[in-house]
């Protein structure tokens, strides 16, 4: 069942106060809600706060056959899941339309930008590669889950470490300390790879990626004396009248621009918003950077 819509005295309320630049939680029009990243036990477990919209996304790999088209790259799947633990207006086993489009997104961004190198996944060309599974859990919504999603996957790839392995002929043998990396293997394959867990193991070795793209969503509303506001919060994505989403990383490189809702935009608002993007996407960048160091020096182990 979804949620009843916004009272009438709920939307006046909240034009109201954007008509007099005010946001109903005290942010500015451009300022993006208290960002928290926490980390697991795992290589790959992130959990990632946006005000109180939380995501939680992890990473697996498993070896498999790769497909026949692509003999030299490896494969990278992508699964999200709101439950209704998230939101009252989800339901289980029903995808909702919100929840395609934060799929769809995170496929643009994440697998058609290319940001993992799939040819550094590649162990023996046609026969072994590394799948790489990407899964995205919803905890809790409270506006924008998307831009939330995203900083997730880009963190957790970041963070993810695959094992070592040494290719001997046909021979594959996984240099591993920690024999939790590796998920079951694949039941079609016809070869046994040897597992060595000796403490002298090689640490785990870092995803390639060519470049860690971040989402900024702007919200638009009918008023044209209303500026649009950068990380909307859930009464606000539910009364504006039109959504874009930029993905792009701090070097400039635009990746995925996404506009939804019928409010028209003039080019040169278009490329503010981007020249705006960019500067909070290094500002994003520098702090990603300097958790994941935490995290590493935290770790008893080093996985660098």
């Amino acid at each position: 069942m979804r949620p009843p819509s916004p009272s009438i005295p709920e939307r006046e309320f909240l034009l109201s106060a954007l008509k007099q630049n005010l946001r109903l939680d005290g942010r500015d029009f451009l300022e993006i809600r208290p960002i928290q990243l926490s980390f697991g036990p795992e290589l790959g477990w992130v959990e990632c706060s946006l005000g109180k919209t939380r995501v939680l996304a992890h990473i697996d790999a498993k070896m498999v056959k790769p497909q026949p088209e692509r003999p030299f790259e490896g494969v990278i799947t992508i699964h999200s899941e709101i439950s209704p633990m998230a939101s009252s207006e989800f339901e289980l086993g029903r995808p909702s339309e919100e929840e395609v489009t934060i799929t769809r997104m995170l496929d643009k961004v994440i697998r058609r930008s290319d940001v993992v190198d799939k040819e550094s996944l590649c162990i023996l060309a046609g026969q072994r590669v590394w799948h790489l599974r990407l899964t995205i859990h919803c905890l809790s919504d409270s506006g924008n889950l998307l831009d939330c999603a995203c900083l997730a996957s880009i963190v957790a790839l970041k963070h993810f470490r695959r094992p070592d392995v040494e290719v001997i002929g046909e021979e594959v043998t996984v240099v591993c300390s920690n024999p939790f990396f590796v998920q079951p293997l694949e039941p079609q394959l016809d070869y046994l790879p040897s597992l060595q867990h000796e403490p002298t193991s090689r640490a785990p070795i870092p995803l390639s990626l060519h470049h860690t793209p971040y989402c900024f969503t702007f919200a638009f509303f009918s008023d044209a004396s209303i500026n649009p506001v950068l990380d909307p919060s859930l009464l606000e994505q539910r009364l504006n009248e039109g959504l874009i989403s930029i993905a792009l990383n701090a070097q400039r490189e635009l990746c995925v621009v996404q506009k939804s809702g019928g409010v028209p935009l003039e080019p040169a608002d278009v490329l503010k918003i981007v020249n705006f993007a960019v500067q909070k996407a290094k500002i994003l960048d520098t702090f990603v950077e300097s958790r994941l160091r935490e995290d590493w020096q935290g770790r008893s182990v080093e996985v660098r």
